[in-house]
């Protein structure tokens, strides 16, 4: 769930594996080329009960507040893992932990979390099989180098009046 620039590559490294594919945008275009179908959002729960992995990498907009909820985990497999690498509120951490202890699923994994960080007293740390990391899922050893390019490269269209690209659209809200 998300296509853009994050889903993406996750969906390149996932057919170097020889996975399926499915990526789920808002509008239900992208790439085709990395994925066997592409849905909108609208189609959310359609394409839940196919999947063994549910990756969670869209944007945080008004839309997308709790898009996954008590209905979209029912709807998964019991034998999914659900996987938050966007942003906390994306997930509905009570209706997650209600699936974890109910063996709903099968586990999941959460690069973030709402709040951040997650409160010590938070009865997720000790949901069954849940992974929880320091929203860490982007550290690399390449990352600075490429931020450091990213950023050289928008400064120098900056200086030159140049068209910058990454550039937040408020209307979308990212």
């Amino acid at each position: 769930m998300g296509y853009g620039s994050i889903g993406h590559e996750l969906a390149r490294r996932a057919k170097a594996f020889d996975m399926r594919v499915w990526g789920v945008s808002r509008s239900g275009k992208g790439d085709a080329s990395l994925a066997e179908k592409i849905v909108p959002i609208a189609q959310l729960h359609e394409v839940l009960s196919h999947a063994d992995f549910v990756v969670v990498s869209a944007p945080e907009t008004r839309e997308t507040m709790h898009l996954i909820g008590a209905p979209e985990l029912a709807r998964m497999k019991p034998t999914a893992r659900l996987i938050n690498v966007a942003r906390g509120t994306l997930l509905d951490q009570s209706a997650l932990l209600a699936a974890l202890q109910q063996r709903k699923i099968a586990g999941a994994a959460l690069d973030v979390t709402d709040p951040e960080p997650l409160p010590a007293a938070d009865p997720l740390w000790k949901a069954p099989n849940l992974l929880i990391t320091p929203h860490t899922s982007a550290i690399s050893d390449r990352l600075w180098p490429r931020q450091t390019t990213l950023l050289l490269d928008l400064l120098e269209r900056w200086f030159e009046g140049r068209n910058l690209f990454n550039q937040v659209d408020l209307h979308r809200g990212y």
